[in-house]
């Protein structure tokens, strides 16, 4: 079996020399490249199961190089981590728009950054095949195809990430339902995944705005979650 690659791209030595240390344990190969330039040039010459990809880089920053590698065919189904030394809301949405993943604050724990990568790469193992699981679902203008992995609003595909695509096909197939956002994230994670409430509303937000006018079926429920309208229901409340 191959060894797991996963992709650095990183400016910090400190930080390089602590996820080297970290991904050692985890018996990953780990690449590392200092600015998005060498990322990309590395991306092409390497096979990579998981990006983790820093914001401020010199040259090239990394909402930029983000842009390049979902541009690319060969390397836009990579899951792909940001970290941000900022924590400003606003980097979180842009990259999460641009096709990010998931998103990390500095400084971070290398166990959490790990758990991340985890979940990343269970999201790309091939699920065990069901003798009748559902795999596409419509509510009004929006359908989605698993097996295909697509999404569509009317007549017009949506590029969505790994993450928003989760989300979307959990809500799409647990309609008119109240969730708590410990249960999205575990829904679409598995248990025990590290992260916050305001995580869930941000990645929600993005899915929000790439669904366009039928972003209000994902309602939200204050003190308690979220919960998908289902096309009867959105279909009443206009």
């Amino acid at each position: 079996m191959a060894q797991i690659a996963i992709l650095i791209i990183e400016d910090d030595l400190d930080i390089q020399e602590m996820l080297s240390f970290a991904m050692y344990k985890e018996g990953w190969k780990l690449i590392m490249a200092k600015t998005g330039e060498e990322g990309l040039t590395l991306l092409k010459k390497e096979r990579v199961a998981c990006i983790v990809l820093d914001i401020m880089l010199p040259g090239m920053d990394g909402f930029k190089v983000l842009k390049k590698i979902k541009m690319d065919e060969f390397s836009r189904s990579i899951p792909v981590i940001m970290t941000t030394a900022r924590g400003e809301e606003s980097d979180t949405i842009a990259g999460l728009e641009l096709g990010a993943d998931d998103y990390v604050v500095k400084p971070y724990s290398p166990k959490v950054l790990i758990a991340r990568i985890r979940a990343a790469l269970r999201r790309l193992e091939e699920p065990a095949e069901g003798p009748a699981e559902k795999t596409s679902w419509v509510q009004g203008k929006l359908r989605l195809d698993a097996e295909r992995h697509e999404a569509w609003c009317g007549e017009r595909q949506m590029d969505l990430s790994a993450t928003e695509f989760a989300l979307l096909q959990h809500f799409l197939s647990h309609p008119d339902r109240v969730y708590s956002r410990n249960h999205i994230i575990a829904a679409i994670r598995g248990p025990d995944y590290p992260v916050t409430d305001r995580s869930v509303d941000v990645q929600i937000l993005a899915l929000r705005k790439k669904l366009g006018e039928a972003g209000d079926m994902i309602e939200t429920i204050r003190g308690v979650g979220y919960r998908f309208k289902g096309a009867q229901g959105y279909e009443n409340s206009i």
